[in-house]
């Protein structure tokens, strides 16, 4: 292929525009301007990828089929498994825990695995899959949402709770949900522009390259990554469709800064009961009580598990904290209109991004102990108010940074650049915001 007719893809987080070229093994390609990865070099082919599914869906049947763990009182042993864990905490009346819990390590990564399944079969045989456009719109939309690796820190958050009360054993299930992780993790690397990469690897899509000139500005499809050339006078925020999946495309995300501050502020109300009220009640022959997230933290340090005890404080209590403030400040230096830190910024930007989904870890806590000590009349636990708060800022923080679009940040580098350059550099007709190719 010729170099002109090589691929182009846009860096998500600075919006430069690069031409896509073969990899050799080990090798990354980063973002020359923010440093971003663009893309890695792969050497499992589509039938491996669908080998890796397949098996991931085993995996997923035995890890939900078994139990996680075991735990003993007096004579007595309860099972549990996420499913157990979903249905306790649904009839115990806490509805907004168990839909939140049973979509984030069930429902959505069971589907998630269904659409990898769905288009990887066609893919490896040379074919384009039915429904593969909207397909990967959803794929692109479940991704942040599945939950699995929390999952599995909770199970071992949650036995190590239990263990100074009673004997608690693992079962096959926490096992399955290891390698469930693991290879998770591994297809996770399968994003939508990936996939579409393959595509045209294959030939199964066609590749079209756009020609930017003064009066076009390139940018790129969210769900395919196929780089297009927009009307440059044209409103930044206006609705157009992708020439490829037709997706909705903005050249920039529409009232971001409007939207993440709305999504923030609202986090910030529901953190503070998420903090106030227990997350968890226990009921016992011994009397009841109520115990919060930093309560929690504190009993862990106190029962000897300072490891685990770091873990749950720096998941339910460092990074929720981390996320407000960091959201906070991308926020005030674009407002400022600072062009200073960009490269920090962007990297605060994908850290934000990454930490995520690992503050629901104390909401999956709490229905594993719900699960596993329900022992009627001796001994039950049920989640309380904060767990459903907590959970609701997990959302809407990770909305809040969904919302936030970097590029602002970085399109005023490149008005600064402008207005600084002498007047003849200023007539000359300009590319766009960041867009090279190379």
């Amino acid at each position: 292929m010729t170099a002109d007719r090589q691929p182009l893809i846009e860096c998500e987080h600075c919006a430069s525009i690069y031409r896509r070229h073969q990899l050799e093994p080990d090798e990354t390609a980063n973002c020359a301007r923010c440093g971003a990865t663009l893309w890695r070099y792969s050497g499992l082919s589509l039938s491996n990828w669908l080998a890796l599914a397949i098996a991931a869906l085993i995996v997923f049947g035995v890890a939900n089929a078994y139990p996680v763990a075991a735990m003993s009182v007096q004579g007595m042993t309860q099972q549990a498994s996420l499913l157990d864990a979903i249905s306790i905490t649904w009839r115990q009346g806490h509805w907004v825990v168990a839909v939140m819990t049973g979509l984030a390590g069930f429902a959505l990564p069971l589907l998630q695995l269904g659409v990898l399944l769905w288009v990887l079969g066609p893919l490896s045989r040379g074919r384009e899959p039915l429904a593969f456009r909207p397909a990967m719109r959803l794929l692109g939309i479940l991704r942040p949402w599945c939950m699995v690796p929390v999952f599995l820190l909770g199970v071992l958050v949650a036995v190590v709770k239990l263990a100074g009360m009673a004997a608690v054993s693992p079962g096959i299930g926490l096992g399955a949900f290891g390698i469930l992780t693991i290879l998770l993790t591994m297809l996770g690397r399968l994003s939508p522009h990936a996939l579409w990469r393959y595509a045209e690897d294959t030939g199964v899509v066609p590749v079209h390259v756009p020609q930017a000139g003064p009066d076009r500005v390139l940018t790129g499809c969210h769900v395919c990554g196929q780089v297009q050339a927009l009307p440059r006078e044209a409103d930044p925020e206006a609705l157009h469709h992708c020439v490829r999946c037709d997706a909705l495309v903005h050249h920039r995300k529409p009232d971001h800064l409007a939207r993440t501050w709305a999504l923030l502020l609202a986090a910030i109300v529901f953190y503070i009961p998420a903090n106030v009220l227990p997350v968890m009640k226990v009921s016992s022959v011994l009397g009841d009580s109520a115990h919060t997230i930093l309560g929690g933290v504190v009993e862990l340090w106190e029962m000897g598990s300072w490891d685990i005890a770091l873990i749950v404080f720096i998941a339910s209590v460092a990074v929720p904290l981390t996320k407000l403030l960091a959201i906070i400040l991308l926020l005030l230096t674009e407002q400022w209109r600072s062009t200073t830190n960009l490269r920090p910024r962007t990297r605060l930007y994908q850290m934000v991004e990454f930490i995520g989904q690992w503050s629901m870890l104390d909401v999956f806590v709490v229905i594993l102990l719900a699960a596993l000590a329900d022992f009627q009349g001796l001994m039950e636990i049920s989640a309380g108010a904060g767990a459903a708060a907590f959970g609701v800022v997990v959302i809407l923080t990770m909305l809040s940074a969904m919302s936030f679009d970097l590029r602002r940040s970085w399109d005023l580098e490149t008005q600064s650049e402008i207005e600084s350059a002498p007047v003849e550099s200023r007539r000359r007709p300009t590319t766009g915001a960041g867009q090279e190719t190379g």
